[in-house]
């Protein structure tokens, strides 16, 4: 019988792992960079939250090898992914940014991966044990946490302009059910330092999509209002 349990809570814990891959998936392989491409113009989408995105991914990523802990494989295989979209996407807006923009692009990414290599050097030189996990455990959760300005540059983007256009609703709604499935298998795992920023993550992928609802219904009610007023 605890056998039974055992696997039982094991194929839970796979099973939401899984859930968070494929929903991490389809938040990282939208359509926006097609937009992007075909408009040759980056316009008001923002590159932030795809360095900081790729920042936190890398950080995650050695979190979740051997060297740093054990048994959290799924982890690794949705950051690997996700690193690697994450550049493309880097990239990609500084290929298609203004002048001004793309200098500051490639001055964020270079400092990305300084910051990873020096991340990386300090964890094995200085860190045994449980203690690595720890040190590294922790900068994820403070990349996860400041990653968290990224979907507020967009809250503030979509208050500002009244509307949704720059914040897509497959995002938002990815974004909510990823953090939703990596802090169920956090709690699982009874890992702190998976469940905490992805609980953060799914309170804000819920504002995002209460935003979405209010802003798209409002667009919608002013499209049926009358063009002519009669007298």
């Amino acid at each position: 019988m605890g056998d039974s349990s055992l696997s039982l809570y094991e194929t839970l814990t796979y099973a939401v792992g899984v859930a968070g891959n494929l929903f991490s998936l389809s938040l990282i392989t939208g359509q926006l960079f097609r937009r992007i491409c075909q408009n040759k113009s980056t316009e008001q989408f923002s590159g932030l939250p795809y360095v900081y995105s790729l920042l936190n991914c890398l950080i995650v990523l050695w979190y979740g090898l051997p060297w740093v802990s054990q048994g959290v494989i799924l982890v690794v295989t949705v950051n690997s992914v996700g690193a690697l979209f994450h550049l493309s996407y880097s990239t990609t807006f500084i290929v298609f940014s203004e002048n001004s923009k793309r200098f500051k692009m490639v001055g964020l990414l270079l400092a990305v991966f300084c910051i990873f290599a020096l991340i990386i050097y300090v964890s094995l030189e200085f860190f045994r044990g449980p203690e690595r996990q720890n040190f590294v455990g922790y900068l994820s959760i403070a990349s996860l946490i400041s990653m968290c300005a990224s979907p507020l540059f967009i809250i503030k983007l979509v208050i500002r302009t009244k509307s949704v256009e720059f914040m897509p609703f497959y995002l938002s709604l990815a974004t909510f059910l990823m953090s939703i499935s990596f802090f169920t298998y956090g709690m699982l795992l009874h890992d702190f330092f998976i469940y905490l920023p992805n609980g953060v993550g799914a309170v804000l992928g819920l504002v995002q999509l209460l935003l979405y609802a209010y802003y798209s219904r409002r667009s919608s009610d002013i499209s049926r209002l009358p063009l002519l007023v009669s007298n």
